[in-house]
């Protein structure tokens, strides 16, 4: 998605004294419990960033930080929205110099100047104006608009961190994935195809087949009325898949051991079905196969040098089409219909709140 306007932005302003905030003011379902709030405009501290927002991804954590559900659980009420693109309007102390650039733990965040766009990750950006530290900040692809560019960071994360660190996904093999119309399965499958990779996606319906198609998914297999572990072995001449991409769980990960190829990977994102499996060590022990956890948030929290790596390579791969986020825009006043969609689970791609244009 081509965004001319990117590389001449003007300087962002000078933030106000206050801005409006979705809060969430009490646990429930996000349509009932988030509200519209006037509140102060956060100052960035040592080693943060203020960012005007431009637009929000809505992720499932959203949805459980309603419900009072999530790992993390503020104090009503709170600010949700884990996912941002927007301007630099103000840099806290100690912010990193030009010539600074990440490494392990602990070493300093990629360098900004007020004016910058960009992307960018930390619970508490469904607003205006949201202060992120800056190591969790990255430049927004000028490939992508501000929608798109708002969506790449946690599904594209995790997609890249899952197949190319965990699974270590080779051209040619078979992969997988489960849930392949949502926001971060699009992501994986494209990824996958970029890889070259041949992909089995798995979708929810005849509706979202289509979507797992576009982003490039050779084989789409519709849950409940294909057999899963049957079609897999049939498009994959009994070889089965060297790679599984399962941000799903329970039912998917069971089918997913049946029919995964002499050591493969499965790699264990997260249990959107609702059900966490048991996983039986003895049958990855008899089928010579993996089973490999990804929680993408601790990379941004002990390895952001890999981080910025995977944000760079996702730039370039954006710069050449070959990835591009799937979103439906929602204007900010949207914002608590938008969360409870997502919580439905019918969805497909991104949802993307626009907050300022």
């Amino acid at each position: 998605m081509p965004h001319p306007e990117t590389t001449e932005r003007p300087s962002a302003p000078t933030a106000p004294a206050t801005m409006r905030a979705w809060r969430v003011t009490r646990t429930g379902e996000p349509e009932e419990v988030l509200e519209l709030h006037e509140v102060p405009v956060p100052r960035p501290g040592p080693g943060e960033v203020l960012v005007r927002t431009r637009a929000v991804a809505v992720n499932f954590p959203d949805v459980l930080l309603a419900r009072g559900q999530y790992q993390v659980r503020p104090e009503p009420p709170f600010i949700p929205g884990i996912e941002l693109s927007g301007d630099v309007v103000e840099i806290g102390a100690d912010a990193p110099g030009e010539t600074d650039a990440p490494s392990r733990a602990g070493a300093a965040a990629p360098a900004f100047a007020v004016g910058d766009r960009v992307v960018g990750s930390q619970i508490g950006v469904l607003s205006e104006y949201a202060v992120v530290p800056a190591v969790a900040v990255h430049r927004a692809p000028e490939a992508l608009d501000d929608e798109a560019s708002a969506a790449l960071t946690i599904a594209y994360q995790t997609a890249w961190f899952g197949l190319h660190r965990r699974a270590v996904l080779q051209a040619g093999e078979w992969l997988l994935v489960h849930a392949a119309a949502g926001g971060v399965g699009v992501a994986a499958v494209q990824l996958g195809v970029a890889a070259g990779a041949r992909v089995i996606g798995v979708v929810g319906s005849d509706a979202k087949a289509a979507v797992a198609r576009d982003a490039g998914a050779e084989v789409v297999l519709v849950r409940g009325r294909d057999d899963l572990v049957a079609a897999v072995k049939d498009a994959t001449g009994g070889h089965g898949a060297d790679v599984v991409f399962d941000p799903v769980g329970g039912a998917a990960y069971e089918a997913s051991t049946k029919c995964i190829a002499f050591e493969g990977r499965i790699v264990v994102v997260g249990f959107a079905g609702g059900e966490i499996q048991a996983i039986r060590a003895n049958h990855p022990l008899v089928k010579n196969y993996s089973v490999l956890g990804l929680h993408w948030a601790l990379y941004q929290q002990q390895r952001p040098d890999l981080v910025a790596a995977a944000h760079a390579e996702l730039e370039r791969l954006a710069a050449t089409g070959a990835i591009a986020p799937v979103v439906d825009v929602v204007p900010f006043a949207d914002a608590p219909a938008a969360v409870q969609r997502l919580a439905g689970g019918a969805t497909t791609g991104r949802i993307v709140v626009r907050v300022a244009g």
